[in-house]
């Protein structure tokens, strides 16, 4: 499937960078972990980190009841990979190599039970695949407590960088050192809580994080 950009997500600058592929959206999304939430709260604009799933087309984002941020409204949710950084020989071409997306949604509270469920599930499945059927789930008090918002990925867009830097070619010389300096993510030794027995050893889903 494509992404069929609106006028609010067409890339305008630098449209070479634009994905096509709906993929590429799945792609960005999948493999982060926090995504910023944008929104108007009483005449100014909030941006918020935090944790979420996805189910098919739609996102989902959890926290408490007494969050004034979960409501319903209009939403920009983003998440950005920053893959490296890009010395040129100019500084007006230093960059960064990204791959970036940007969804603009009308946010839906969930209130459907299964839904619910469902969407909590993948958020937890995120962060921690493994996991929902290792812990405890919610307690119907936790669930009470609890509010669930969709955010469908119908208008969306993908940037994404790749490469070497682009210099003038007036600029390219042997003088000056430019390329492009990797950036990584990487999971370390799992540490156990106090509680944990001495020398038990993690479930395959913690040890398997790579």
């Amino acid at each position: 499937m494509t992404l069929s950009p609106t006028p609010r997500t067409t890339v305008g600058r630098l449209r070479d960078r634009g994905a096509t592929d709906r993929a590429a959206l799945y792609d960005v999304l999948d493999t982060g972990l926090v995504c910023h939430v944008g929104f108007v709260r009483e005449d100014a604009p909030i941006v918020l980190p935090t944790g979420y799933g996805r189910i098919d087309d739609t996102l989902y984002l959890h926290g408490s009841t007494g969050a004034r941020w979960l409501r319903e409204g209009p939403v920009c949710v983003t998440v950005t990979h920053l893959d490296g950084i890009v010395y040129a020989r100019s500084v007006f071409h230093f960059s960064m190599n990204y791959r970036s997306a940007v969804v603009l949604a009308d946010a839906r509270k969930v209130t459907d039970e299964a839904e619910r469920w469902a969407g909590l599930e993948a958020i937890v499945e995120h962060l921690a695949p493994g996991s929902w059927g290792y812990a405890r789930v919610p307690s119907k008090r936790e669930m009470a407590a609890t509010v669930v918002l969709a955010v469908d990925l119908a208008e969306a867009s993908v940037k994404i960088r790749t490469g070497p830097p682009g210099d003038d070619a007036e600029d390219i010389t042997d003088e000056v050192w430019a390329g492009v300096v990797p950036l990584t993510s990487t999971y370390g030794a799992p540490a156990a809580d106090t509680h944990v027995p001495t020398g038990a050893t993690p479930p395959l889903h913690v040890t398997s994080r790579h």
